[in-house]
């Protein structure tokens, strides 16, 4: 899969080298897949297998790293990861609070090496998380390094939210608890550093913004020409994100349905990754979405940002309903890029891009007939509908750019470390 934080962090990385600075974008667990260039380490740190043998053979750890370092290979794991390596948090609180503890449990060995390279190779001013899930190593890592550490939050909480109860509590204090080692925290809206400012119990003067933002190449930023689609052309509602029920596509289907019994057809295609987990998700999906016959298109996960944004410029209108406060919604922005207006619940992150852009119109979460009320004002109205992906096509290009992220995340940096040496 392509995952948002992934690229957002890749799309930061990439900007802030343009800009003359020197950036390490190290890999963990896994390494990253992105769709423009990648900027990453080679080498993972933390690699997924080797974590979970540490935690689930006793003796794992004791092995000396020589045996064992062949695990963290990237084509390894990419081998682990398409066999389905394990990702449904319900399942993972043994091995996630294992993680949190990684100073003093049987995994210091992987945290160690993630160390010595930070401290001993990069030798870096400023060090970026990009979730607190890694946050286990804080406690070894503030023994070894004086300097600035950040956290970047990107969604922490809907990870820890699916643990079954009795390692969720857990879990989240121990967050909390090496959270509070950290100099700043950074989020993409002000809806989840408040959210997470509580969710964590951690002081909101600890909190700095940078806009959420995509990297769009030349070819790709040229104004969208809105024209009159042939009468026999029906208009295209969009969807592009995991196929997952917790990201909406479901009741997307449900909504145009609603369109369709009051005499609106409309054609509904839907793209994104489809992990193993949730086959049967999709079968429902294409069970209920049968009265559109043809009309209903499921386009796969493309390889590259090209052909994800020209899937993207064909819809009319696009809408991802999420049950879920999104903390980012990416996949927002790049519609919006295309000149394609958004329809989407008045929660998370979704009010505060819509707001930044004027790029589409908010419904009631949950609420299905809201939903296929706001997409119908939509379908009516493509005057209105063509001035709202005009306006956010141009706000995405002003506002969100990875550039102007990555030059307000550097002043983020200097100004921190300039105060912190009393400068």
């Amino acid at each position: 899969m392509f995952c948002g934080s992934c690229m957002q962090d890749n799309s930061l990385a990439v900007a802030l080298i343009d800009q003359g600075n020197e950036v390490s974008l190290i890999p963990t667990y896994t390494p990253i897949r992105v769709d423009q260039q990648n900027v990453s380490d080679e080498k993972v740190y933390l690699g997924g297998v080797n974590l979970y043998l540490d935690h689930a053979i006793p003796f794992w750890h004791r092995l000396p790293r020589a045996l064992v370092s062949w695990l963290d290979h990237p084509r390894i794991l990419r081998i682990a990861s398409s066999l389905g390596i394990e990702n449904d948090a319900s399942r993972l609180g043994p091995l996630t609070l294992s993680m949190l503890q990684g100073g003093v449990d049987s995994m210091r060995r992987e945290y160690q090496q993630l160390i010595d390279h930070l401290v001993k190779e990069v030798k870096p001013d400023v060090i970026i998380f990009s979730n607190a899930l890694l946050s286990g190593v804080m406690p070894l890592l503030r023994e070894q390094f004086a300097g600035s550490v950040f956290c970047l939050l990107q969604g922490d909480d809907l990870f820890l939210d699916q643990l079954v109860e009795k390692y969720r509590q857990q879990a989240i204090e121990a967050v909390s608890n090496h959270a509070k080692s950290f100099d700043l925290i950074i989020t993409h809206t002000k809806f989840y550093a408040d959210y997470m400012s509580e969710y964590l119990s951690i002081d909101r003067k600890l909190f700095r913004q940078i806009p959420l933002s995509i990297d769009l190449p030349e070819e790709l930023r040229a104004p969208r020409e809105y024209s009159i689609k042939e009468t026999s052309a029906l208009p295209r509602i969009g969807y592009f994100a995991r196929i997952a029920p917790e990201k909406g596509l479901l009741y997307l289907v449900r909504a145009v349905k609603q369109l369709h019994e009051s005499g609106i057809e409309v054609e509904l295609h839907a793209g994104g990754y489809l992990g193993k987990a949730h086959h049967g998700y999709m079968k429902q999906v294409e069970k209920e979405s049968a009265f559109l016959g043809n009309r209903f298109r499921y386009i796969g996960g493309p390889d590259s940002q090209k052909e994800k944004l020209e899937f993207m410029r064909s819809l009319d209108i696009f809408s991802v309903p999420a049950l879920f406060h999104e903390p980012k919604g990416l996949y927002l922005l790049e519609a919006m890029s295309q000149g394609i207006p958004v329809a989407q619940p008045a929660h998370g992150s979704y009010p505060e891009l819509i707001e930044s852009t004027g790029g589409g119109l908010l419904f009631e979460p949950g609420n299905i007939e809201d939903h296929a009320r706001i997409l119908k004002q939509l379908l009516e109205f493509p005057e209105q509908r063509n001035k709202m992906g005009s306006d956010a096509q141009s706000a995405v290009i002003k506002k969100h750019r990875s550039s102007y992220a990555a030059q307000r995340l550097h002043e983020i940096c200097k100004d921190f470390t300039k105060a912190s040496r009393g400068c």
